[in-house]
């Protein structure tokens, strides 16, 4: 079987699957995502020597300390992928919920009902913990999903894979309801994103080029984010302490994550009490600073940035500093320049933050907390498939809610239209 017929036997099967999972209840659906999250715990010495072995191979082929730090699969992050099973067993269930039923003048009630989407095929790089993630929301939102992790994670995927598979079972739901591409010839990529017959929409998560090429060429509709040209910006109303704890924490608590701050602006006012501190902190992190002019001024020994500075995600210890005049200066900044998806603002004046709140065109808009909440665990989603930056039904941390439709429900008694 070549791999175009590979795939377009998973799309049959999870074309079928997903005729099965958007029927099946609540509990049954529970009962998989909790059942998965026991197979994983009691899989974690299988999953570390997965993991091992595709961090000594990414070693091998000289891959970088960002690619490897979102391929490594910690202690830590198998409990988050059992605490986010727990989580989105303990979400609502969308599906089958109808809002807005209205009577019409013609007697009628019309509303709408919430319904998964179908197939969603998944595209994503180095983290294998998105293949859990992704597998949860798509059963509890009652989808079937292909998923198609990176070539380097081969081997944590298919371990996590097979708990999943395990889970499925033991629910009584069709274990084709999930389904890990086990090939890695790029060409199977191209058939996902081609298939409309088979795939309702496409999540690529992963670089830029990669997400570009999906985007370009995919036959069906695609939940995306270019860039993670993510802000802070000190208000000159910030609290200093907020200040400098928030604008180091969105820099360093990780750098490579779309969430990451990597440009930092803070108000001409504040400058000079915010920004020698942080400098300190962050040159004792190792961060590399860039600076506009009144930066330097301030911070003569660090670099100076260039106009591709403000537009960069270097997902690495780089970060951009600028001084600006004004909030509405800062606000033009972020627009030009950002990728809409998260901005924050450090500010004591409400006035400001609300101005802030309604001005900044990002997917998620943030007041006086690091940019590294923008996450769907950490907005209570138990888990996100990705994040949107597009102006469609799903913007910013995708979850459950994300993974759905609506379908409009009339009900009569009867009617006929006169």
């Amino acid at each position: 079987m070549n791999t175009q017929e590979y795939m377009i036997a998973l799309g049959q099967q999870a074309r079928q699957a997903a005729s099965q999972m958007a029927s099946a209840d609540t509990g049954q659906k529970n009962r998989a995502l909790l059942a998965m999250a026991a197979a994983l715990d009691a899989a974690r010495p299988v999953l570390e020597q997965a993991n091992a072995e595709d961090m000594q191979a990414g070693r091998a082929k000289g891959l970088d300390a960002a690619m490897l730090d979102r391929l490594e699969l910690t202690p830590a992050r198998i409990d988050n992928m059992i605490e986010g099973l727990h989580q989105v067993a303990a979400l609502a269930d969308p599906i089958g919920g109808i809002t807005g039923m209205n009577y019409r003048p013609s007697g009628i009630q019309v509303g709408k009902m919430r319904v998964p989407l179908g197939v969603i095929g998944i595209i994503y790089e180095s983290r294998p913990n998105v293949t859990a993630e992704a597998a949860s929301l798509c059963i509890k939102s009652g989808n079937a999903t292909i998923l198609r992790g990176g070539s380097e994670a081969l081997k944590s995927n298919q371990a996590i894979a097979a708990c999943i598979i395990s889970g499925l079972r033991e629910a009584g739901l069709p274990e084709t309801a999930v389904q890990v591409v086990a090939t890695t010839d790029r060409e199977a990529v191209g058939q996902l994103i081609s298939m409309p017959d088979y795939v309702d929409v496409i999540v690529p998560r992963g670089g830029k080029g990669l997400i570009e090429r999906i985007a370009r060429d995919a036959r069906v509709p695609v939940i995306k984010h270019l860039d993670g040209v993510c802000h802070v910006y000190i208000d000159k109303a910030a609290d200093k302490v907020k200040a400098i704890n928030i604008a180091l924490n969105a820099k360093t608590h990780r750098y490579g994550t779309c969430n990451t701050m990597e440009t930092l602006l803070v108000h001409n006012e504040q400058a000079a009490a915010v920004l020698p501190d942080l400098a300190e902190r962050y040159q004792a992190s190792g961060v590399e600073l860039r600076g506009c002019p009144d930066t330097l001024k301030l911070l003569p020994l660090i670099k100076a940035a260039d106009e591709s500075d403000w537009s960069t995600e270097y997902l690495a210890p780089v970060l951009a500093i600028k001084v600006v005049s004004s909030l509405e200066e800062a606000i033009q900044h972020i627009n030009q320049y950002g990728s809409h998806h998260t901005d924050a603002i450090v500010t004591e004046s409400y006035t400001d933050a609300r101005v802030f709140l309604r001005a900044v065109d990002s997917s998620s808009v943030i007041v006086n907390a690091s940019t590294r909440f923008a996450d769907g665990f950490e907005y209570g989603l138990g888990a996100e498939i990705g994040i949107s930056t597009d102006k469609i039904h799903a913007r910013g941390p995708v979850g459950l809610e994300g993974l759905t439709s609506e379908k409009y429900v009339v009900l009569g008694d009867g009617h006929v239209r006169q």
